[in-house]
């Protein structure tokens, strides 16, 4: 009996003819969707540069720079091979600057005085010895008088004894005659070496005597050469010995004050050489010395003081500044550094600029320590690689400025 469906073989027949008339009909619109889809060309101007097969200064799909060799000459870019060096092993602290204070003196008065003038003003540089203000005062009135007194009784005491030694000599006068007056010139001049050291003590050398303008005014100096970092003199005012005037310090060396962790005591010791930077100078180093370390520990903090001392000859140290210092431990170990301007900061990151002919890729780096101009390159880089040393802000400004373009 003949089946009423159609065969197995018939009906895929019937199926491979509806996907051909299917597929006739909607060529044209797959044509039309392939032809939509395919990139534009990007046009080039007629003269324009190109670097491989784009504009040139423009940067790659990953966010890469290409520039010509013109361009790179013009940006000022220069290019380092970075390989292991060998680096100091060291301990990095953060520090305060502070006066050495072996060298601060902060003056004052020995008596009550009404400041007369004031001659020295902040920021001065003074010799030792140099008037800073004059005072004048009754006391040192009455101690200048008192001294006169007992010069010039020595004076008339020493005349009748030189008198008496002759007369005695030539047996004119007594025995007695001759020892009252030689008793006479011992009690003045123990009375005017009293009067001498009473002017000492108020400071001031019974040598130099009364001022032009009266035995009440006498100057106060400084002890030593230095600067003028603090004055609280002022003409009128009543001057009195706990009160300080002037404070004097010598900034030709530093103390740089710094917390020493106790982990890290093993590995240090007085007269370690150490490295010195601050914020004012980003890309100068100062050298000094540790000096001191303290001998008793912070139980809140677990640290000890340390004190490098660093010379200061031109000044540019301010006492009160915040700076960095790499102290030495002894050996060495081997590194990747880069100077400090081959880094710039793309989106808040640490960044460097690696060159491949004439492509300068940014690459993320971890920073570690500074020292000495120089930075050390924990990861991101290895050796061998090309980096932009000088000329990274240029590439940036490239970089900044083909984001912003792609953005629109």
């Amino acid at each position: 009996m003949k089946s009423p469906f159609p065969s197995r073989v018939a009906l895929a027949s019937l199926l491979t003819a509806a996907a051909l008339v299917l597929t006739a009909c909607g060529g044209g619109e797959s044509a039309k969707t392939v032809d939509k889809a395919a990139p534009k060309q990007a046009a080039t101007k007629p003269g324009n540069k190109t670097v491989d097969g784009k504009p040139a200064g423009e940067h790659g799909d990953d966010g890469d720079l290409k520039l010509t060799a013109d361009e790179i000459k013009t940006a000022g870019i220069v290019v380092e091979t970075i390989e292991d060096k060998e680096v100091s092993n060291h301990i990095m602290v953060t520090a305060t600057i502070l006066a050495n204070q072996d060298r601060l003196a902060r003056i004052a008065p020995r008596i009550a005085g009404r400041l007369a003038k004031v001659t020295a003003n902040l920021g001065d540089k003074v010799a030792a010895g140099q008037t800073l203000a004059t005072l004048d005062s009754i006391e040192m009135g009455e101690a200048r008088s008192a001294y006169q007194q007992a010069s010039s009784e020595t004076d008339v005491a020493k005349a009748n004894f030189d008198r008496a030694e002759k007369l005695q000599g030539e047996q004119i006068i007594s025995q007695k005659d001759y020892l009252r007056a030689r008793a006479d010139y011992e009690k003045a001049r123990a009375h005017m070496r009293a009067a001498s050291a009473k002017l000492e003590m108020l400071g001031v050398s019974a040598k130099t005597g009364a001022t032009a303008n009266g035995l009440s005014v006498f100057p106060l100096t400084a002890p030593f050469a230095g600067t003028v970092i603090e004055k609280k003199a002022v003409v009128g005012e009543l001057a009195t010995p706990d009160k300080t005037l002037f404070t004097v310090a010598d900034l030709s060396t530093l103390w740089i004050e710094a917390n020493l962790f106790e982990k890290d005591l093993a590995q240090l010791k007085v007269g370690s050489d150490a490295v010195v930077t601050v914020s004012a100078y980003p890309t100068d180093t100062f050298k000094g010395r540790l000096t001191y370390i303290g001998g008793v520990l912070d139980k809140e903090t677990r640290t000890i003081r340390g004190r490098i001392e660093v010379r200061n000859a031109d000044g540019r140290l301010k006492p009160e500044m915040f700076a960095s210092a790499a102290i030495a431990t002894g050996g060495a170990v081997k590194a990747l550094t880069l100077p400090d301007a081959a880094m710039v900061l793309v989106s808040e990151q640490p960044t460097v600029f690696v060159q491949e002919g004439e492509h300068f890729e940014p690459r993320p780096i971890e920073v570690g320590e500074k020292l000495r101009g120089r930075m050390v390159v924990k990861s991101g880089l290895k050796p061998g690689e090309r980096v932009v040393t000088a000329g990274a802000y240029a590439l940036k400004a490239r970089l900044l400025k083909s984001q912003i373009g792609d953005s629109h």
